[in-house]
């Protein structure tokens, strides 16, 4: 026969349980909703373009209904859609590089200041936000164009001869990546380096230590999440941006994205668009795991040092 303690004990233990079931089940039930629109809406048409893609096509009749893996192999064993995966790594990897030297000392300087000059500050980083992307590509293509300010500028100088070829390339795309994601970066960086204590790179300066080797070995690797945060939402929209390697690029800069808008939208053929799609979904996502992979092996470096 339990004692008047041990049955208050199970009562508690009891209460216990029911208290966290109920609490499971409001967070389920808060889930539901955000849940229902991420399945509806994202997972569902990936899932049927995952299924389409193994379909045939037919030119005459459109999307057949047997099953093939001749899209991926397709696509794989082709050098010049090879080159294009290269060309789309090569953009987004470079994009990223650019903002991380560009944003570090943006960010350093706004997180050192107060008031409101760091609210103005900020507000004119997210101030490119604010307009839409196609407005702002078409402002470089102002700028990068034969007749355009940067050439006439150069000429009028007299440090060129001839206009530079710099729309329609690489660098064009490059150059308005950056513009365009540039802000996540900043604000990554910036996260980071408000999070420092002050007098950590006081103590390295009292130590002795330069400037320089007080960024390399406080500052940097302290600032290393906020960077790796930054580097992927930065090469993940870049590397599936679509937008701006279209204005700045055309035709003449052929990227993944375009390859799939170019199958599915002009030549209407399906399953071999959703099959370019998967990889690039793919290309990023294994290139993502070895960017965090180096960075977390660079981490370790540095805490053992």
């Amino acid at each position: 026969m339990q004692t008047p303690i041990g049955m208050e004990q199970d009562i508690l233990l009891k209460q216990k349980k029911k208290n966290k079931n109920r609490k499971r089940l409001d967070t389920w039930l808060l889930l539901v909703p955000t849940l229902g629109i991420f399945i509806f809406f994202f997972l569902l048409p990936l899932f049927f373009l995952f299924i389409t893609s193994f379909k045939t096509f037919d030119p005459g009749s459109g999307i057949g209904s047997e099953w093939t893996f001749q899209n991926y192999i397709k696509f794989i064993s082709d050098p010049f859609y090879l080159s294009v995966v290269w060309r789309t790594v090569k953009i987004a990897l470079l994009t990223t590089l650019a903002s991380i030297i560009i944003s570090y000392p943006v960010a350093f300087q706004i997180s050192r200041a107060s008031g409101r000059v760091k609210n103005y500050l900020t507000l004119l980083v997210l101030s490119p936000l604010l307009i839409s992307m196609v407005i702002r590509c078409y402002g470089w293509v102002i700028l990068l164009s034969n007749n355009g300010v940067v050439n006439n500028t150069l000429i009028n100088l007299g440090w060129i001869d001839q206009p530079l070829t710099l729309l329609y390339t690489e660098l064009s795309v490059v150059i308005g990546m950056v513009h365009v994601l540039l802000p996540y970066m900043v604000l990554s960086i910036m996260g980071s380096l408000e999070r420092i204590d002050p007098s950590v790179i006081r103590a390295s300066q009292n130590l002795g230590a330069s400037s320089f080797r007080t960024f390399f070995s406080v500052l940097l690797p302290l600032t290393l999440p906020g960077i790796f945060a930054g580097s992927v939402m930065v090469f993940s929209l870049s590397v599936s941006s679509f937008v701006t390697p279209a204005i700045l690029g055309g035709p003449q800069v052929k990227v993944m994205s375009y390859l799939t808008y170019e199958q599915v939208a002009v030549m209407l053929n399906w399953p071999y668009g959703a099959a370019i799609g998967f990889l690039l979904i793919i290309i990023a996502t294994i290139t993502i795991i070895a960017y965090s992979k180096v960075l977390a092996s660079s981490e370790k470096g540095v805490a053992i040092q």
